[in-house]
């Protein structure tokens, strides 16, 4: 696959002077794909009664089986949509196999999850309430608890012309996390042609981020997201299992540390050293890493107008 990648990073030398009547068919095409990384699109139209109530329901503990957590209790939508530990812990009071994954720009993702099992945010969010160690919640005694109260009903009602059901609840968590799309980065502000919006050291961290492959799989809107990919390609890296993983995406990447499904990369250096071994068989220096690190700083995006922080 890296091939691909070093064809995109430099697949505008074909471009020339252009005859009468445009650019030929090959050279427009090559021009379009100047960008392997796309703009980040903004929130989508939703019916705002159904996003509303399922941000209430994202925040209510009634949705685990103990009552004791919420979707916001490990995806924290103050600061990065996830949390700064390695692992969270979960029901059982022991640590989860797989670290947390923000929750912001989830909807853009062509899989759900590390594994990539699920294939709409739906499927995605009834796995984590049934999930015995996440929230361990049964369905019928979740409606219970939303039916036994008045004001919940009411949301309920006014969002979906009924009382609460299993349908209707996952919808409403699902359209609201289609919410949680984090536009306005620096990158994308450039990409749409402020020039100084990224550094000279930034433009040539994402010519590197390029030139040696990361882009093959890190690329489209999402930074990634949209492929699966087997890590330890030519050196191990990280916990062995799972072997194959949806690729993460990049955005938002230089606040939500730690990184790799297992949370044993504590920095975004350590992660970039790690990844260039790993899967591109690169020993990276260290003015390469922070031109890459430099780069992948500028995918920062902002919620509601305010920029992502990594938790305290």
């Amino acid at each position: 696959m890296r091939w691909a990648a070093l064809l995109l990073s430099g697949i505008l030398v074909l471009r020339g002077p252009a005859p009468q009547g445009g650019m030929p068919p090959l050279v427009a095409a090559a021009a379009e794909l100047q960008h392997p990384i796309g703009i980040l699109p903004p929130p989508p139209a939703l019916d705002e009664r159904r996003r509303a109530l399922g941000e209430r329901l994202f925040a209510d503990p009634r949705l685990s089986g103990d009552g004791s957590r919420a979707c916001a209790s490990c995806h924290d939508l103050r600061t990065n949509g996830a949390t700064s530990r390695r692992r969270d812990t979960g029901l059982d009071g022991l640590d989860l196999p797989l670290n947390t994954v923000t929750v912001f720009n989830a909807s853009l993702n062509f899989r759900l999850g590390w594994e990539g099992r699920a294939r709409s945010l739906a499927a995605q969010i009834e796995a984590l309430l049934r999930n015995p160690a996440i929230m361990g919640a049964r369905p019928e005694l979740v409606l219970a608890r939303l039916s036994a109260d008045p004001s919940t009903v009411a949301a309920f009602r006014e969002a979906y012309g009924r009382p609460p059901d299993g349908e209707a609840l996952l919808d409403a968590l699902a359209t609201f996390q289609r919410s949680l799309v984090t536009p306005g980065s620096r990158f994308d502000r450039w990409l749409a042609g402020e020039a100084g919006a990224i550094t000279p050291e930034e433009q040539a961290g994402y010519a590197l981020f390029r030139g040696i492959g990361c882009v093959a799989c890190h690329q489209g809107a999402n930074v990634g997201g949209n492929l699966f990919q087997r890590h330890g390609i030519f050196h191990a890296l990280a916990a062995p299992e799972p072997q194959v993983l949806r690729v993460p995406s990049l955005r938002n990447v230089a606040v939500t540390a730690p990184y790799f499904h297992d949370g044993s990369a504590a920095t975004l250096e350590e992660a970039v050293r790690g990844m260039g071994f790993a899967q591109l068989n690169l020993v990276l220096d260290d003015a390469q890493i922070a031109s890459i690190v430099a780069f992948l700083r500028t995918l920062t995006g902002s919620y509601r107008g305010t920029p992502l922080t990594p938790p305290p």
